[in-house]
């Protein structure tokens, strides 16, 4: 045994030899991890880039960003350097790494800086480490940098320990499949030594960087997350070299724990104990069952501990593995070899001495075997057990006794003993023996154990009959018979125990891959569901598909529960079940039928919880009498259960998500809507209130042309304040989809002279130019929307362009559309604010210049323009200072008679 054991350890892992195979058809990927910027991350990187050319490597520049420090611009001397690619986005010039380029140039490596990097709208990948990829894929290596805030697991850490959230992250995967990380390490008080140094930030910058980002206690915590997390990937790889090498573990570089699991009640005391050890050593740990042919007689309510006892494992953050073996000791060795584990927790046997000499001791053969693997044999507490099952279980039924196999054995002996006769003058007596053990053998491949004994025997009583002198008795005259009967007898017993026992090892084995694989595919059905009824319909279906039962999902509503879901869908559950299902849900706790509380009921309803408690309720039924779920049946229900919370609560989180954004929106816009309003309200309030006021007070002492002043600034000021209440008016319609706009073919040049003679007194300081090309053909829109459309343009023109200067209306034909221009030569728009004048209540930052406004007319234009399949883009002039609006509509087509005279 121990030399098959040697064989077995000493040969490579075919899965670490696939890994590294793979690793070899693709580019090496080399990550520069830091704990912040400016540790040095780009500096060390060329560093090593200038080494690589000096050996004659081919090594180019992707991109590398120098942020303007000497020293690091003086390493990129000599380095070829590929041309970024240009890209215009919002009349702006982005410059981005030529992946193109690099593909076509195939260096031997090359620099790819900030690999968390979000690229320019219209590029190919929309992050860098896409970019990335791709270069691997090709073949060409890539030297790369990061921040440790950048890593997607860790984004939520950071986000508690800096109160920055980071919203550009890399995926976790990218750093498990690097090749290479090199960390570059600097203590807080360098870094910020550095930064009072002007070496990372501006004097400015880098003041207020140090009151916040850069504090001592943010960078420690950020270094040792850095620490840990490339302690983690080396840690990986020197585990998959071991297993690549078939190196003979242990290499105590990292602490890894094992806890061995069976069915003793002291699983859970013991498995607690390894998870506070495990913290103690800061070490990972996981639990290991191995199931030997004795697995197979263990009872189910052992099974249930085994099971119970896996769960609790993963509850408290550990691993969980069943591993096949003959012996416990050599499979426990053999698997803490392969993954590098240096310390195993085993508990002390609780059997008797002779017990021990008769059987032997798992913990004394392990400590034996272990070689340089410490060994903690800790007296666990049966006190302490996992909490038992609180539903009943029965036992699978039995399959009913049938006479086939035995018949079918029958046959098989007297297949044997007739092609033994016709055999008898060529073959000796010891070989014709050998196709009566054949018929043993086949008796207890099709039929199994009782079988194959029952064949073992009559098989000894036709090889006496019909073979042994003297013939057709079952005297056996010559004694060296009686020892050859003797020995076939034994022969065929141990053969029909041993092929009985593979076979139904090989049933189980088979019973179990079918449910392996149908808990991997509702696993990867679950991480495709994004709504909370897809995932809760496809477990309904899961579950009666596999258990063979109705079932139900409840989830919370308001203090109590109600049903989201079953299978048949038409089940329905009645008040007496719904009682059962509410006590379940309220106290955590299995009830209604089979279960300590509620047993009448006709469903069972079990919680299905999470990390977090309980997420839902999941209730069965069989429409028959008796106990609802056999021990196996129950532990696939809890396999099932626990993966559907799981997915439950990702959903849940989504949804949570998606309602903190929403609330945070909703209150970002109230907070807006009130400051308008306490302004825009306010303002023109103030004016009438006034204005009335002075012409109640001193009418009669103000001359005429006083009195028509304050009325005229009355008049001015309700028309502002209608307008504000109007564009309200025009935002609810919009938002909620009230708004049915009419498509006419409408003449454009009246559409712009209504709204020109609306706001007539606004442009009264301004020249209006106009500007529509003949023949301009009509356009699909409704007039009294596009009409608003073209008051609120020209009022934000009259706001924001120089008194005395010219607004132009112009419009033409292009294409199949009518296009519209309003131009001012005011001081134009902020490049970055040529898409947010859009949004609700955004108003452009203008200094002193700022003027009154709801931030509403703009964004009520793109609504407006939307509804009627126009669009409206924001622009700058060319030819001298100004904005400029552009609208498009599509062309009106000509009505029949019209088209008739046309042509």
């Amino acid at each position: 045994m121990s030399g098959e054991r040697m064989d077995h350890t000493t040969r490579p892992s075919p899965d670490a030899l696939l890994r590294q195979a793979g690793r070899e058809e693709r580019g090496r990927l080399k990550i520069f991890l830091g704990a912040a910027p400016g540790v040095g991350k780009t500096f060390e990187m060329l560093q090593t880039a200038q080494a690589k050319r000096r050996e004659g490597t081919d090594i180019v520049a992707g991109v590398v960003e120098t942020h303007g420090r000497r020293e690091t611009e003086a390493l990129m001397d000599g380095l070829e350097v590929i041309p970024r690619r240009r890209t215009d986005y919002t009349n702006r010039g982005l410059d981005e790494m030529d992946l193109d380029a690099i593909l076509a140039r195939r260096p031997r490596i090359v620099l790819v800086d900030e690999l968390a990097h979000t690229n320019a709208p219209g590029s190919r990948h929309a992050k860098r480490w896409l970019d990335v990829e791709e270069l691997l894929a090709a073949g060409i290596d890539v030297y790369t940098t990061l921040n440790i805030q950048h890593v997607e697991s860790l984004n939520d850490v950071v986000a508690k320990i800096t109160r920055v959230r980071v919203r550009e992250t890399v995926p976790d995967s990218i750093i498990d499949r690097a090749d290479d990380i090199e960390l570059i390490d600097l203590t807080p008080e360098d870094l910020i030594q550095r930064l009072k140094d002007g070496k990372i930030y501006l004097p400015r910058t880098a003041e207020r960087a140090i009151r916040h980002y850069f504090s001592p206690g943010n960078l420690t915590a950020l270094r040792e997350l850095a620490l840990r997390r490339t302690a983690e990937r080396v840690d990986d790889q020197l585990l998959t070299h071991m297993q690549a090498h078939a190196i003979a573990g242990p290499w105590a570089a990292g602490e890894r724990l094992l806890v061995c699991i069976n069915e003793d009640p002291s699983g859970g005391a013991l498995v607690r104990y390894a998870r506070r050890q495990a913290e103690r050593l800061r070490a990972r740990w996981s639990a290991v069952h191995v199931e030997t042919s004795r697995s197979l007689r263990l009872s189910e309510a052992e099974r249930d501990r085994i099971a119970d006892t896996l769960r609790l494992v993963e509850r408290l953050g550990g691993e969980a593995v069943t591993i096949p073996g003959r012996d416990v000791a050599d499979g426990v060795v053999d698997y803490a070899r392969a993954n590098n584990v240096t310390h195993i927790v085993i508990a002390k046997s609780r059997r008797t001495y002779w017990s021990e000499l008769l059987h032997g001791s798992v913990s004394h053969n392990l400590i034996r075997r272990a070689g340089g693997i410490s060994v903690h044999v800790i007296a666990a507490d049966p006190s302490d057990p996992v909490p038992a099952k609180t539903v009943r279980t029965a036992p699978a039924h039995a399959r009913r006794l049938s006479g086939w196999p035995y018949a079918a054995a029958t046959a098989c002996v007297a297949v044997a003993a007739v092609l033994g006769h016709g055999l008898r003058l060529w073959l000796d007596l010891n070989n014709i023996a050998l196709v009566f053990l054949t018929a043993v053998l086949v008796s207890a491949v099709t039929g199994g154990l009782g079988p194959s004994l029952y064949a073992s025997i009559i098989s000894v009583l036709a090889f006496n009959f019909f073979f042994l002198p003297p013939l057709y008795t079952f005297t056996i005259s010559d004694p060296e018979n009686i020892v050859a009967l003797f020995f076939f007898a034994v022969v065929a017993l141990i053969a029909s125990n041993l092929t009985a026992r593979v076979r139904a090892q090989a049933v189980t084995a088979r019973q179990r891959t079918k449910t392996a694989e149908d808990l991997y595919q509702f696993s990867r059905k679950l991480a495709g569901v994004i709504t909370m009824d897809d995932l809760l319909w496809a477990t309904a279906y899961q579950i009666a598909a596999m258990l063979k039962v109705r079932v139900v999902l409840l989830m919370p509503d308001g203090g109590s529960v109600a049903v989201r879901a079953g299978y048949p869908p038409e089940d329905e559950i009645d008040a007496a079940d719904l009682a059962a299902a509410v006590w379940a849900w309220q106290n955590n706790r299995p009830a209604g039928r089979g279960a300590e509380t509620l047993p009448g009921a006709k469903w069972l309803f079990l919680p299905m919880r999470t990390g977090r408690g309980p997420v839902g309720l999941v209730g069965i039924d069989t429409g028959r009498p008796g106990t609802l779920l056999t021990p196996d049946q129950r532990r696939l229900l809890d396999a099932l259960t626990d993966q559907a919370a799981l997915a439950i609560e990702r959903v849940t989180l989504a949804e949570d998500v998606d309602r903190a954004r929403l609330a945070a929106e909703t209150e970002r816009l109230r907070s807006a809507l009130l400051t308008s309003i306490s302004h825009d309200l306010r303002t023109p309030l103030a004016s009438i209130l006034g204005s009335a006021t002075s012409l109640t007070s001193y009418g009669p002492l103000l001359g005429e042309e006083g009195r028509r002043d304050l009325a005229a600034t009355i008049q001015e000021e309700a028309e502002r304040l209608n307008r504000f209440i109007a564009n309200l008016l025009d935002m609810t319609r919009l938002e909620s989809g009230a708004l049915q706009p009419r498509r006419d073919p409408v003449d454009l040049g009246e559409v712009v002279g209504s709204a020109l003679e609306r706001t007539r007194r606004i442009l009264a300081g301004h020249t209006v130019g106009i500007e529509l090309a003949p023949g301009l053909p009509m356009a699909r829109l409704d007039p009294v929307l596009f009409e608003q459309v073209l008051f609120n343009l020209l009022d934000n023109a009259a706001k924001y362009a120089h008194p005395g200067s010219t607004v132009t209306v112009r419009a033409w034909a292009a294409d199949g559309c009518v296009r519209l221009e309003i131009m001012d030569e005011g001081d134009g728009l902020p490049p970055q604010d040529l898409e947010r004048i859009f949004d609700k209540f955004y108003r452009v930052q203008a200094g002193d210049r700022q003027r009154a406004g709801t931030g509403l007319g703009l964004a009520i234009c793109r609504g407006f323009m939307e509804a009627m399949g126009g669009t409206i883009t924001a622009g700058n002039r060319t030819d001298r200072s100004g904005a400029v609006f552009t609208l498009t509509l599509p062309e009106a087509p000509l009505p029949p008679t019209l088209e008739t005279a046309a042509s």
